[in-house]
């Protein structure tokens, strides 16, 4: 899915290209950036796994993001989310050499506007419990617990318990 790039201060969200794929993959399997998120391990990360990664930016369904430096261009993280019935369910995931520089908080917001730029009328995320700084960033924006989860990552067997948040736009 295409749009065009969400500004917020210091970062432009703009749409997941082939050349981003390493950058994604670098974080998502990760045993440290990708702890709480159900892709695989970087142990099984496959030939076929990374041409699907390099195909994100035309999914019809799920518009894939990355979040770069408004200023320099550097790849910060990257984002997600999946508009459906007036329902966004949003991701993200910041690499770990701008952790706690309030990138995520960014990435969220950003994604808030547009949400409710285009009329939606709720978002959801989904949270591992043990990720404080997320869950600590849901929180912050008034999202609730709605369903609590058990969800296990690919290629681990390692089960989360995750929580399935939601916030009335």
């Amino acid at each position: 899915m295409k749009i065009n790039p969400i500004e917020t201060a210091r970062l432009r969200l703009r749409g997941f290209a082939p050349a981003d794929a390493d950058f994604a993959i670098g974080i998502w399997n990760d045993p440290e950036m990708g702890e709480y998120l159900l892709d695989e391990t970087m142990e099984t990360v496959s030939d076929e796994y990374r041409r699907q990664i390099e195909a994100l930016g035309e999914d019809e369904e799920c518009c894939y993001l990355i979040a770069e430096d408004k200023a320099t261009g550097e790849r910060i993280g990257t984002c997600s989310f999946i508009p459906e019935n007036g329902v966004y369910d949003i991701a993200y995931c910041v690499h770990k050499k701008f952790w706690r520089q309030g990138y995520a908080t960014e990435m969220v917001g950003g994604m808030i506007g547009h949400a409710k730029e285009q009329g939606a009328k709720k978002m959801t995320i989904v949270i591992s419990d043990e990720n404080a700084a997320s869950n600590a960033i849901a929180r912050k924006f008034g999202f609730h617990v709605a369903e609590t989860l058990i969800e296990k990552k690919r290629g681990s067997g390692r089960e989360f318990t995750d929580h399935k948040y939601e916030l009335e736009l």
